[in-house]
């Protein structure tokens, strides 16, 4: 099994197209005011947004987006206007991430992990 695609909710997907274009992913469908999709520019998963009349209460969806160039995505990203709940951070687990929400609330998580990401020290063989 792969994963394939990870759908968020949203009451404004236009709104959110503009936000995660930002973010450097690949809008591919664009069927508006339900639905859009996008492509990762590295690997093969798909992203996407469908409209909904109420969003999810307490913490919601977390996303995680990698990237080689982290720092240097999150300062690009800020000079754009986008504000972060955390900017970058080595984290215990052995990934550095920064954290921001999407118009709609959804948590984003930008992180580097490398080979960490699958194989980290206290992985179960």
């Amino acid at each position: 099994m792969n994963l394939n695609q990870v759908t968020v909710p949203s009451k404004n997907v236009e709104k959110s197209i503009s936000f995660y274009e930002k973010l450097g992913i690949r809008l591919i469908v664009k069927a508006l005011p339900h639905y859009a999709r996008f492509e990762c520019l590295d690997g093969d998963a798909t992203f996407s947004i469908h409209q909904v009349e109420k969003l999810p209460e307490g913490d919601g969806v977390y996303v995680y987006f990698e990237t080689e160039r982290l720092d240097e995505e999150v300062e690009r990203l800020r000079n754009e206007g986008i504000e972060f709940d955390q900017l970058p951070i080595d984290q215990s687990w052995l990934w550095r991430e920064a954290r921001l929400r999407d118009p709609d609330g959804n948590q984003i998580i930008l992180y580097l992990a490398r080979d960490n990401r699958k194989n980290p020290p206290w992985r179960i063989n």
